[in-house]
């Protein structure tokens, strides 16, 4: 009975809550509830973490390099045109970089900015593969739990800035990874073509600064609104989530780029989130 009691309560609070969400995402793919986004990122976590590796323990490594540079030239096309959808419905377009609140009209450019929102966060499922390549190419060394938690987090959170908050100085950093992501992802496709393409990589010693400087801009854009007089921006809620995970990752990168560099230690070939990506 009081098992009863307290699902029946739960249930109330979230029709409750859920009734506050954007009514424009109505009827739009994994957006009905945060249910089918926790399910995946659960199959995602026990298959990365524990079925898959079991699956590959007798097995040979897949040999995948062609899939793979398919894949990360793909993610670079899809960057940039989210970069652009991004700059358009606002980066560009009119935000002050400030106190941009969500524009929730039906309006062209605020419509742009939803479908934007929602194609940034099912980005995250197809980036997912990252770490299934590794599964399946038995690098479970790379699958570290920084590498895990960092792409389960991500469209998770996201569910919630989509669902009630598509557009404002919330997307943000997902406009800087957008841009990120290009040169990142740029890189791994061209390691992915073999060692003859590797001399035009000169320019992976950038790649940690590059991401250092990502975080340092989130963290900075995102930390203006506590020191703003008066910001009506609708979610504060998320931008604590953004700041926190802006500032950890700022932490944990400079904590890479001391050791890699300032105490001289060989940096990996390649890092992403202080993870090691041999392609």
């Amino acid at each position: 009975m009081a098992f009863s009691n307290l699902t029946s309560r739960a249930v109330l609070l979230y029709d409750e809550w859920i009734k506050d969400a954007d009514p424009r995402l109505e009827g739009w793919p994994l957006m009905s509830s945060p249910f089918p986004t926790t399910f995946i990122i659960g199959i995602y976590v026990y298959f990365v973490t524990s079925l898959g590796p079991k699956l590959m323990e007798n097995k040979k490594p897949f040999d995948l390099r062609q899939i793979m540079t398919l894949y990360n030239f793909s993610v670079v096309v899809l960057s940039l045109y989210m970069t652009y959808e991004f700059l358009m419905s606002g980066w560009a377009t009119g935000y002050s970089f400030r106190c941009d609140i969500v524009d929730y009209s039906r309006s062209p450019t605020a419509l742009r900015m939803v479908r934007a929102c929602w194609l940034y966060f099912f980005s995250k499922f197809i980036e997912l593969l990252d770490t299934i390549f590794f599964v399946l190419r038995k690098k479970n060394n790379q699958v570290t739990f920084l590498h895990v938690f960092h792409h389960s987090i991500m469209p998770w959170t996201w569910w919630f800035g989509v669902k009630f908050a598509a557009g404002g100085l919330g997307t943000f950093h997902a406009l800087l990874n957008c841009i990120v992501h290009v040169v990142m992802y740029t890189y791994y496709g061209i390691c992915s073509l073999g060692p003859a393409y590797h001399k035009y990589l000169w320019w992976k010693k950038y790649m940690t600064t590059i991401q250092l400087v990502q975080f340092l801009l989130i963290t900075a854009h995102i930390g203006q609104i506590y020191i703003m007089d008066d910001c009506p921006y609708q979610y504060p809620i998320f931008m604590f989530i953004i700041w926190l995970y802006g500032s950890m990752f700022l932490v944990l990168f400079l904590h890479f780029w001391y050791h890699a560099y300032t105490k001289g230690q060989r940096p990996p070939k390649m890092s992403r989130n202080g993870i090691s990506k041999d392609q």
